[in-house]
Order: structure tokens, then C-alpha cells, then sequence
């Protein structure tokens, strides 16, 4: 089988091209991908040759975790009603001439059936934003955490944030923006500039900014024995001055990826009419155009997020 797959051929260069995929076997999905989300984070760092080792790391490679299509085939092994359901899919794999990290930004995807996640066809293409829901929301529940009353930054994952900690029952945060231009679209909470702040002092500070020098202003702002909660992907070393650190006895928590069960909380959400993802997705192209999709997605500070649409290829 082959497919048309986004291919970062080395760093700061991209394409589209065809590759080969290794058959499925007796438990792996066939998926037809309609939709494909570009992140601004993770893909931005793999773009620049600036990402950590991962395991499977490599150029060329495809890139891709954030994707919804239509399960076209099924193996064997696989539950009898999930071909033709609309999916989720965190990442595929399976190609022999290009490394998967993360793999599902082609036309059609090897991955599985245990990996893709059954999601309602009035979804559509906001499921692309799932993964990133599922990061907030994984950021939000470490065990033992304080719900956030500052959330910093209103991108993207900082607005999925906010709306989680609203959608789940909790008082609307504050949210600082430096960014004028970011701080429209709230949805039951308010944006403001830093320092038109009131002085107060918060239990805890989620970072969703990737500021690498944020602990030293969220520590600033922390109630004695406050936490500051990392929800970021920082690439330079992070320091703080410990003095104003001791004073407050704070706490530094880090969020890792998220996990499946983030991902079925949040649908738990939206099928509950708690939590929406509209207003979120600002841009789209064909994947024909991937190159300048790439770049707008990583450069443009309007581009909240871009999506490919694979419709266009077929």
C-alpha cells in the first residue's frame, strides 16, 4: 500500500510525497484521513531540528498526532463495528522509507485498532484538537494538584485550560496574555495584560505560555505553598532564583503527555455540552500546500491553529 504522506525531509525542509506503508496485520486499521492538525509546539521543534531524542527519531520523517478520519478497513482481531466509524488517531506507523514521529499526517494511516478512538461524526474536524484538549486536561488532574486560578498564556492549550476548568465546575480563572491580539475569544473567563493585573497571590499557576523563563514570574505571584503547574514543551534550561522560592515554599509540577483516559474525559465533556472547541481552528489548507501551511502555522501569530484538509487529495 502506499499513501501520500507530509514528509519533514531534514530540518526546515517539508513536502509532500508518496511512501510505502508495511500491510496491516490482524489487529491494525485502515483509516482514510480527512482531517490533520499541525502542532505549533511539538512539529515546530522537529521542523527546526530542535526536538529532544525520542525514540523512532530520525529524518525523513512524518509527522502527525493530531488526525480524524474513517476506518476504510479492519483486521481480523479487530471489533466488528469499527470499520466505517469516524477516529481519533493519536499516530500511526509503518512506513518503509520514512521514520513515524508521530506519524499520521498522510492520506491514510497503519495503526493499531487499540490506538484509535471511536469519535461522533458531528465532531468533525475540531477532533483534531483532542489531543490537545486531552494535554490540558491531563495538565488539570495530577493527583493532588489545586485547580489553576492563574492560567499564562491564551494560545491554544491556554484556552482549552480555561474552558476545562469551567467545563469542570471550578471558578473561572484568570488568564494573562502579552499578546494583544490573543486576548479576544474567552469563553467564561477573562484575558488581561500582566500588569493590568489586581496584586494578588494564587494557590496555583498553570504556565501554558512555553515561556522558559516563567518560573520566576509564576513564583512571584504564588500564595505561601503555592504550585506552579508546567504544561508547556520547554527546550532550554529553566532556572529560578530560590530566594523568593523559599520564601513561599513552592511547589514546581511538571505535566507530561497525556494519556487515553484524558482523551475519553474530555469527550465526556463535550457530549455533555460542558466544554466546546469551537472558535478554535483559524486556518486550513490542503495538504498540497504543506510547506506554507507549515510555516503559517509556525510563524503566524493570528494562526491559532491550522488544520490540513486531505479531502482535497482525494
Amino acid at each position: 500500500m502506499q499513501t501520500n504522506a507530509v514528509v519533514f525531509e531534514q530540518p526546515n525542509r517539508i513536502g509532500l510525497r508518496e511512501l510505502d506503508v508495511t500491510a496491516p496485520g490482524d489487529g491494525d486499521v485502515v483509516v482514510e484521513t480527512i482531517w490533520s492538525g499541525i502542532s505549533a509546539g511539538t512539529e515546530k521543534l522537529l521542523f527546526e531540528g530542535r526536538m529532544p531524542a525520542f525514540p523512532g527519531m530520525g529524518y525523513p520523517l512524518v509527522p502527525g498526532y493530531e488526525s480524524v478520519g474513517r476506518v476504510v478497513s479492519a483486521g481480523k482481531a479487530c471489533a466488528p463495528d469499527i470499520e466505517g466509524r469516524l477516529v481519533f488517531v493519536p499516530g500511526a506507523r509503518g512506513y518503509t522509507d520514512a521514520a513515524a514521529l508521530f506519524g499520521a499526517s498522510a492520506a491514510r494511516l497503519v495503526t493499531a485498532a487499540e490506538r484509535v478512538i471511536p469519535i461522533a461524526d458531528d465532531l468533525a474536524r475540531e477532533g483534531t484538537l483532542l489531543s490537545l484538549a486531552a494535554t490540558a486536561y491531563h495538565a488539570l488532574t495530577l493527583p493532588g494538584m489545586a485547580v489553576p486560578e492563574l492560567v499564562v498564556g491564551h494560545g491554544i492549550v491556554g484556552r482549552l485550560a480555561a474552558r476545562l476548568i469551567v467545563a469542570m465546575g471550578h471558578p473561572a480563572p484568570e488568564v494573562w496574555e502579552i499578546n494583544p491580539a490573543r486576548r479576544q475569544g474567552a469563553e467564561g473567563y477573562q484575558v488581561i495584560a500582566p500588569e493590568a493585573a489586581e496584586p494578588r497571590k494564587f494557590a496555583c499557576v498553570l504556565d501554558a505560555s512555553g515561556d522558559p523563563e516563567i518560573l520566576d514570574k509564576a513564583i512571584a505571584v504564588l500564595a505561601r505553598g503555592g504550585e506552579v503547574v508546567l504544561a508547556g514543551f520547554y527546550t532550554e534550561t529553566m532556572s529560578f532564583r530560590f530566594t523568593p522560592a523559599f520564601m513561599r515554599e513552592a511547589h514546581i509540577r511538571i505535566a507530561a503527555e497525556f494519556r487515553p483516559g484524558d482523551i475519553h474525559a474530555v469527550l465526556d465533556l463535550l457530549a455533555s455540552g460542558r466544554l466546546s472547541l469551537r472558535g478554535l481552528i483559524t486556518h486550513s489548507a490542503s495538504p498540497g500546500d504543506a510547506e506554507a501551511a507549515y510555516r503559517t502555522a509556525f510563524g503566524d501569530p493570528d494562526c491559532l491553529k491550522m488544520i490540513l484538509d486531505w479531502r482535497e487529495l482525494q
